[in-house]
């Protein structure tokens, strides 16, 4: 196979064409770095070592997009980069991130559980839901736990107070309240407990 023409295109892609037609897209640096060029005979290997370079390249690239704008766990960036690139070379991007201390899970998910319990009030069931999500060993997340203090009655307090208080003068907005306690991980008992505190006992005992 004969590379005939090379077209350079935006964001760093160029078409590369083989024996006339278009074959592939690939990044216009791995292609500068790699004396690619027209004229250049290649076989099916090495065509494939050219697009496996173009496509980690890209990777690590959106890998170092993503973390600039915000924290990510391991998984969690690779199955973003995965969106745009091979399942391989977002496992390569994200590696070489972890490597660089760039990803780290253990950082990650002590300030993202220090963020779901402390500011956004979770439950301590609903911030492991959360993590597990983003790929957090469970192991890790119960030791991180040990070292935090975490009071649930303080936190429904702050979520009422913050956002619900309002609503419970009647029976809906109340259901609306419980229900929306419930989704965050907080059990029937607690939720009652501390509504308990809100709405006086007469009316309450009718709900």
């Amino acid at each position: 196979m004969i590379i005939t023409d090379i077209k350079k295109g935006r964001k760093y892609l160029s078409a590369v064409y083989i024996d006339g037609e278009l074959a592939v897209r690939l990044d216009t640096r791995v292609i500068v770095e790699n004396g690619i060029r027209p004229g250049l005979e290649i076989d099916d290997e090495k065509l494939k070592e050219y697009i496996d370079l173009s496509n980690t390249r890209r990777a690590k690239e959106k890998a170092l997009w993503l973390i600039a704008n915000r924290d990510h766990s391991k998984k969690e960036l690779i199955d973003k980069i995965a969106k745009t690139a091979d399942k391989e070379s977002a496992r390569i991007a994200a590696e070489r991130m972890e490597e660089l201390g760039l990803v780290n899970d253990e950082k990650f998910a002590r300030r993202y559980l220090n963020e779901l319990i402390n500011i956004k009030h979770f439950s301590i069931k609903g911030a492991k839901y959360k993590l597990i999500q983003k790929g957090i060993d469970k192991d890790l997340i119960d030791e991180i736990l040990e070292d935090m203090e975490v009071d649930s009655r303080k936190n429904i307090k702050a979520l009422i107070e913050k956002k619900y208080l309002r609503n419970l003068s009647d029976e809906k907005g109340k259901r609306r309240c419980i229900a929306a306690l419930q989704r965050m991980g907080y059990g029937y008992s607690d939720i009652n407990s501390v509504l308990k505190e809100y709405i006086e006992d007469e009316y309450y005992n009718e709900f």
